[in-house]
């Protein structure tokens, strides 16, 4: 069966897209990104709320947000507490989001051994 993921934060344009973009290959995972703000790149909507399985948000505030707008969505909510000070695809963030995923998505540690492979290359 399939997982449905959904990755937030506030502009959609760095962690939740380099998040979407880490994990967007696998088979056993379904996954979608989205921001928080108005000008986000892809706002969140009640719908991608709905989809998801699993919400993955980079701040609390962004938890905030999305209980105000869903409030029984809260459960399947996980605060990352990744902050916004890295740009798109930065190797801090890749490690970062890896390290903070292994505990919730299994495959995020296939990722990360394949991440130290290339490096070590």
């Amino acid at each position: 069966m399939t997982m449905k993921i959904l990755f937030i934060c506030s502009a959609n344009v760095s962690r939740s897209r380099t998040a979407e973009e880490l994990f967007m290959n696998k088979e056993e995972l379904e996954v979608k990104s989205a921001g928080t703000r108005w000008t986000a790149r892809k706002k969140v909507s009640e719908e991608m709320i709905n989809w998801a399985d699993k919400i993955f948000v980079m701040e609390q505030h962004h938890k905030d947000y999305i209980i105000k707008k869903k409030p029984e969505a809260e459960k399947k909510i996980i605060v990352l507490d990744i902050p916004d000070i890295y740009g798109r695809n930065d190797p801090l963030l890749i490690e970062a989001l890896l390290d903070k995923l292994e505990k919730h998505l299994p495959v995020a540690h296939e990722i990360k051994a394949k991440n130290i492979t290339k490096q070590d290359q």
